[in-house]
């Protein structure tokens, strides 16, 4: 007769043929000591390609990593087959901690960011002046991003022979930011990306701009094809004429493919990304109080001001800080039409 309750001992117990054992599971995972250093390239449908030396490898991301999503410009940790050659695959065992993020959300009503670059050094925000005309709202939410994200901010101006750059320079004078402006000749004779390769040796920018501004045409000119052949191909749709990047895309300038070390510095010569054509910048995510960061003349003046100051309400002490002769009020004015794109919309 069979005992239960507490008469029960193990020989009453019946285990299943081929059942696994009851040993309990381990929440102590592998460390991955050995594992390889490269760089994220670009990312296509859960797949990434990556620089481990002088080799691109395509990988996928490691179960144990959950939710966490590697981006391009990413240092990570390999392991598997890393020979890259076709039809092989290793694994992101580790996503090293990000010096920067250069982050966005769909819309402002979208609570959902998404991280579009990590470790980048600056962001090259690129306009043309004409034909598309200039969107003053998306330069200030880009600007906005870069400072909350730690990205200096690169403004370049191109089709300056469709239109003068006074308007555009003085209205971000005050911010201090380092530009460069650019015709439709230069850009296509190559003393355009001449010019602005000055501002990129040994960083890693990140290029952002709306379709239809010479974005990919100056990307492509700083990049040679032997070079965009070496570390993968852009993710592209071509139509009517049109080369429009689909997909974020790292590529070294010329003078090394060393991937950038664990501190963030790049080493070799700088890399750009070159990022898809932007319609809309969501912040949503921004922190405004963060945002003054990348204002060390008038951030000491907050100290007196309210708690949660909006820096653009009667009582903030801002307007004191100025007064007194710390900043210049241009200064001011800029930080509070930056904070205020959150409110806005691109078109207003």
């Amino acid at each position: 007769m069979r005992r239960y309750g507490k008469h029960t001992d193990e020989d009453d117990i019946r285990s299943r043929p081929g059942r696994r054992g009851s040993r309990p599971r381990t929440h102590i995972r592998p460390k991955h000591e050995d594992a390889a250093e490269g760089m994220v390239l670009t990312v296509d449908r859960g797949r990434l390609t990556c620089l481990v030396g002088e080799r691109t490898v395509t990988a996928m991301k490691a179960r144990e990593l959950g939710r966490k999503a590697a981006v391009v410009g990413d240092r990570v940790a390999l392991v598997g087959d890393l020979s890259g050659r076709k039809d092989t695959l290793a694994r992101i065992v580790r996503i090293e901690k990000r010096s920067s993020v250069l982050r966005r959300t769909a819309d402002d009503d979208d609570p959902f960011e998404r991280v579009v670059v990590a470790n980048a050094d600056q962001l090259a925000v690129v306009t043309a002046l004409a034909d598309p005309e200039p969107r003053p709202r998306l330069i200030d939410r880009c600007l906005v991003a870069a400072f909350d994200g730690g990205l200096e901010p690169l403004l370049v101006l191109t089709k300056s022979d469709l239109a003068p750059p006074d308007q555009i320079l003085e209205l971000y004078g005050a911010l201090g930011t380092p530009y460069v402006v650019t015709s439709r000749e230069e850009l296509e004779n190559g003393t355009a990306a001449d010019r602005v390769r000055a501002h990129l040796d040994g960083r890693v920018t990140a290029f952002v701009g709306h379709s239809g501004v010479g974005k990919t045409t100056l990307v492509n000119a700083l990049v040679p094809e032997d070079r965009r052949r070496s570390t993968g191909h852009v993710n592209a749709v071509t139509g009517r004429g049109r080369h429009t990047t689909t997909s974020a895309l790292a590529l070294p300038l010329a003078g090394g493919v060393a991937a950038p070390g664990r501190d963030g510095s790049a080493d070799g010569s700088g890399w750009v990304i070159d990022t898809p054509g932007v319609r809309s910048f969501g912040l949503a995510h921004i922190d405004p109080s963060r945002v003054i960061h990348a204002f060390p003349d008038l951030e000491p003046g907050t100290a007196d001001c309210p708690r949660a100051c909006s820096h653009d309400e009667p009582d903030c002490a801002l307007d004191a800080w100025v007064a007194g002769g710390h900043a210049d009020p241009a200064r001011l004015f800029s930080l509070r039409r930056l904070l205020s794109t959150r409110e806005r919309r691109e078109g207003d």
